[in-house]
Formats: structure tokens, C-alpha cells, sequence
């Protein structure tokens, strides 16, 4: 059996993060700020406790992660600002591919690209790291047409796991590739690939520090420190490393408080839909743990005829409970709209499996909903009229309960 090397185990990041988006082409409208920022949410736009559409006309929405909420009165206007830029560029690359008329699946692949490249977020470049100080990332994405679906998992080279899942998908006649067959499959496709390294960031080094020193405290197996799309790393802490220094650097921003997945969902002119998802995962898992992230109908689903939707929280919670695929069939079979679809699995049914999240779901009439059990949830959405929205304090999107 073939050993690890120990040389590459270089300090990372040791935080989940996760982001979903749903688009639709559409022009650009006047729902932002003079200098081309996105918008905050009004304070208490929707009600805790409702199984009602948080907004009509969606074409295009993302998400950062769900977990404890930020609070408003101890975030800093650097650290809010790198949230909402994050949101918002991912929802202005995904809607540029739909404004030109290019399809759902083009513009949540772009939308999660974005999200993966920052390091503010557990996916990618800001993926957390494993018990053994290491990096194994996951990513799956779906089209609404035809059902066809890409994933990959553990994979330790690709630089967008989101572009392995999407080549996964129209290169193979395979679902899911995992570990060196994946990035090999990948590279021999001509992605991009990198050395572990690349990942690293000094917030979530020293998340995984925090989480060998809990496992000392208290006795632990090494089996994980956070939730699925995890806690991220302390901002600020510690030393840093290359382009990480300073505390105003993107790494730096990473919160303590949120937990980390990426997602995308989106529905294009032809009524198309797409999702996808992406994460490192969680902080201090096992190595070769794989969470929901990768697998179609727990972390990722879409349908023409139902929904689009990708899921944040608790993986193992999400994967038991079937989160998106169980969305899907209650529209279909019970005929419920979305947001009662997806309150019912994600406020009613998965708490009682013993984990907390939240999901980003969008029909093909762009009804949207971003329920979540969880305190908070990052994420935004894009509007036919052009209006970007972003959500990050709880009194912008309060919990389910």
C-alpha cells in the first residue's frame, strides 16, 4: 500500500465552505449600488418560521455556507464588505454567462469558480484541512434537462473541483470519479491543477490547530472539528504565509462563526435548470471522509419539472435524509411548491436526524427559498430585473424554527 508523503503537509485552512447559485439570464437592472455593489437585504425581509418564497423572479442565487450567524455588531465594515463582494462577484460571473444566452449549467459552473477561487470560503482555495493536515475536496454539479450529473470526491490537485464534476459529466460515462482517479481524469482533460500547497490559508491552519487542541481536550478520534462546510478559521490568527499577510488580506477575513460550503442553482432562458455544489469538506475529518456535497440528491439535485437546489450543513445529516432529491419529490409527488418543499426537509425532518443546514432552492417559475435551521446562512440571489441581493447578518435572513 502506497504511503502518504509527509513533506506536503503544509499549514491550510481547516474550515468548510459551500456555495449554490440559481440564474436565469437576464439584463442588468438598477437593484445595485451606483458603484456596481450588490445590495444588502431590508432587516427582517422574511419571516422566521414560514415556509413562503423569500423572492419571486430569481434567475440566478448563490450560497456561502450556512452555521452561526455573523453578528452585525461585531463585524467589521472590511470583513462585511469581503462577504458581500464574495456573493456578488460569483453572481455577476454566473449571470454574464446568461445575460449572453448561455446555459444554467455554464453559469452555476461559473458562479461556484468564483466562490472557489476566494479564499473567504471553505471550497477551493480555502478548503480546510484533514486530520492528517492535508486536502481532499468535493464538488458535484447537475442539469435540469436531462438529469445528467457529475461529481467528484476527495480530490487532492484540482485547482476547481467544480470543472472535474462538470467534466465528470460530459466526458465520462460515470457519475461520481473519486481520489487519484479523479484528478487524473481531470488533468488529463487539461484542468488546472495545483500542489497541495495552493489551498493553504493561515485562518484555516489555525482552525485545525483549534480542533487537535479541542481532540486533546476532550478525548476526540480525529473524526472532524465542524460541521459539514465547517467552522472557518479565526480571522487574523496566527502568522501567515505568501499572499495571506495581514489582517485585511480575503484569508484573513474568514469567520470563525460560519460554517463553509459553496453552492450554485440556476434556470436559463430555456427554462432550463442547474446546481451545483462544492467544499473542502470539514476541519479535522478523516482522511477519505466524504460528505453530501458530492453525491446527487443529498448535497446537489435539479429537475426541470421540480426544482434546483444545493445544500449546506451538516453532511452526514444531509446524506441520511436525501436533503435535495426529498425536496424534488415532494413538489413532484405531493404537489408542494419549493419553499414548502424545502422547509418541510430542512426545518421539520433533518433537525430530527441530529444536524442543522440550510439549502438554496429555485423553481423554473424563478420562485426562490433559502431555508435553514442553522442561526445563519450566507448567500444571495439575482433578479430578472437585475436586482442583487446578499444576506449575511440573521436579521437579513432569520432562521427557520
Amino acid at each position: 500500500m502506497r504511503r502518504r508523503p509527509l513533506t506536503w503537509l503544509i499549514p491550510v485552512l481547516a474550515t468548510a465552505a459551500a456555495v449554490t447559485v440559481t440564474a436565469v439570464a437576464v439584463p442588468q437592472g438598477d437593484g445595485r449600488e451606483p458603484d456596481g455593489r450588490s445590495v444588502p437585504a431590508a432587516h427582517g425581509e422574511r419571516p422566521a418560521g414560514k415556509g413562503k418564497p423569500d423572492a419571486r423572479d430569481v434567475v440566478l442565487a448563490v450560497h456561502g455556507g450556512a452555521g452561526t450567524a455573523l453578528d452585525r455588531d461585531k463585524t467589521t465594515p472590511e470583513r462585511e464588505k469581503a462577504y458581500r463582494d464574495g456573493l456578488g462577484k460569483a453572481l455577476r460571473a454566473g449571470q454574464k454567462v446568461l445575460d449572453k444566452g448561455g446555459s444554467s449549467v455554464d453559469a452555476v459552473q461559473a458562479a461556484v469558480v468564483e466562490l472557489e477561487d476566494d479564499p473567504l470560503f471553505n471550497a477551493g482555495k480555502g478548503a480546510v484541512f484533514t486530520a492528517d493536515a492535508g486536502h481532499e475536496l468535493d464538488a458535484s454539479i447537475m442539469r435540469g434537462s436531462d438529469l445528467k450529473a457529475g461529481a467528484v470526491a476527495g480530490v487532492k490537485s484540482l485547482r476547481n473541483p467544480v470543472a472535474g464534476a462538470r467534466t465528470v459529466m460530459d466526458k465520462s460515462p460515470h457519475v461520481l470519479l473519486a481520489g487519484e482517479g479523479a484528478d487524473d481524469f481531470g488533468a488529463r482533460h487539461g484542468l488546472k491543477t495545483v500542489t497541495q500547497d495552493y489551498y493553504w490559508t493561515q485562518a484555516r491552519w489555525d482552525a485545525l490547530m483549534a480542533a487537535k487542541a479541542a481532540e486533546r481536550g476532550g478525548g476526540g478520534d480525529g473524526g472532524g472539528g465542524g460541521a459539514d462546510k465547517g467552522l472557518k478559521g479565526s480571522p487574523g490568527a496566527g502568522g501567515s504565509k505568501g499572499g495571506d499577510r495581514g489582517t485585511d488580506s480575503p484569508a484573513a477575513l474568514a469567520d470563525a462563526q460560519s460554517k463553509g460550503t459553496v453552492g450554485a442553482v440556476a434556470v436559463d432562458r430555456r427554462r432550463d435548470l442547474a446546481a451545483a455544489t462544492s467544499t473542502g469538506g470539514m476541519t479535522n475529518k478523516l482522511p477519505g471522509r466524504v460528505g453530501d456535497s458530492p453525491l446527487i440528491g443529498s448535497g446537489t439535485y435539479a429537475k426541470n419539472s421540480t426544482v434546483a437546489a444545493s445544500a449546506t450543513g451538516a453532511g452526514e445529516v444531509f446524506i441520511r435524509g436525501a436533503a435535495t432529491s426529498t425536496i424534488s419529490n415532494l413538489v413532484e409527488f405531493k404537489g408542494a411548491d419549493v419553499a414548502s418543499a424545502a422547509y418541510e426537509v430542512i426545518v421539520k425532518r433533518l433537525p430530527k436526524l441530529g444536524g442543522d443546514g440550510g439549502v438554496i432552492a429555485l423553481a423554473p417559475n424563478g420562485e426562490f427559498d433559502a431555508p435553514h435551521s442553522s442561526p445563519g446562512m450566507l448567500h444571495g440571489y439575482l433578479t430578472k430585473g437585475g436586482k442583487v441581493v446578499t444576506k449575511i447578518f440573521p436579521d437579513e435572513t432569520p432562521p427557520n424554527t
